[in-house]
């Protein structure tokens, strides 16, 4: 175990997950989880989407709509399948057209994933957060570096020396990461399940709070701060949540193959 990934294995409640490159089906993924997170864009160029929570009892198969779906962006470019809990590169979900996810395509990471833990900036967690917290500090970087034995891994630079050439403090973001919550995208989250991140394969992506309702990110996904407080505090790991994030002509095309609850028909707010 790496001592200097402050994520490590503390996050018993992604062990369950599937690696994408195991070639698991997807249905039998989301039939684990009975809480989740849809996102969702007008097509893969939009920044502008919705999301809408949703959980059901136990692992029944119909889930309900928890609140009414909020406004949020995504990535200044838009989404590209990304590497989740379902290969973006299986022919029978991704069309030949679709754009992938890289390093540095100021894309969001489009498919099915597992959250990590929660962080942000106070040195205690939101009141009622159920997951796991990490409190950032002046040290604390994500690597982006797809030449590092760290990249695609938060890490304390004071106590492991860096091989990196380029990160993201995330201390001095400001705002945006006041509080926020790691996307398990490309093996982010360390584990005995997880395969190690693909280099170049897109790193650092978050839920986290937004500049504007209109400005797209450099690669996550962002809405208001009261929002994303009401969602992380919702969230329970022992319900297993996962985050479903698509465009929707692909999630459509794949709601009844992979189960994934109905649209619902109210407007963002």
């Amino acid at each position: 175990m790496d001592s200097a990934c402050l994520l490590l294995c503390l996050l018993p409640f992604v062990a369950w997950s599937v690696s994408a490159k195991g070639g698991a089906d997807t249905s039998d993924v989301l039939s684990h989880s009975s809480q989740m997170i849809v996102v969702t864009t007008s097509n893969w160029n939009a920044v502008e989407g919705r999301l809408q929570r949703y959980e059901r009892s136990g692992t029944q198969e119909t889930w309900h709509p928890v609140g009414e779906p909020i406004s949020i962006v995504v990535g200044k470019n838009g989404m590209g399948w990304g590497i989740g809990l379902r290969a973006g590169d299986d022919s029978t979900v991704r069309i030949a057209s679709d754009p992938v996810k890289r390093e540095g395509d100021v894309k969001s990471p489009a498919g099915v994933f597992a959250l990590g833990t929660a962080f942000g900036y106070a040195s205690e967690p939101l009141r009622g957060l159920k997951m796991q917290y990490l409190n950032l500090n002046p040290s604390t970087e994500c690597v982006d570096d797809p030449g590092s034995k760290h990249y695609n891994r938060i890490v304390d630079r004071s106590v492991v020396a860096p091989d990196w050439n380029s990160s993201e403090h995330m201390r001095d973001v400001g705002e945006s990461y006041r509080w926020g919550i790691v996307v398990d995208h490309n093996g982010i989250v360390a584990g005995a399940n997880a395969n190690p991140p693909e280099p170049g394969g897109g790193s650092c992506v978050f839920l986290h709070i937004w500049h504007s309702n209109s400005q797209g990110t450099a690669g996550c996904t962002a809405m208001s701060q009261s929002e994303l407080e009401r969602l992380l505090v919702w969230l329970d790991p022992a319900r297993k949540p996962l985050l479903v994030q698509l465009p929707k002509p692909a999630y459509e095309r794949l709601i009844d193959r992979w189960k994934l609850p109905e649209f619902i028909k109210a407007p963002p707010r």
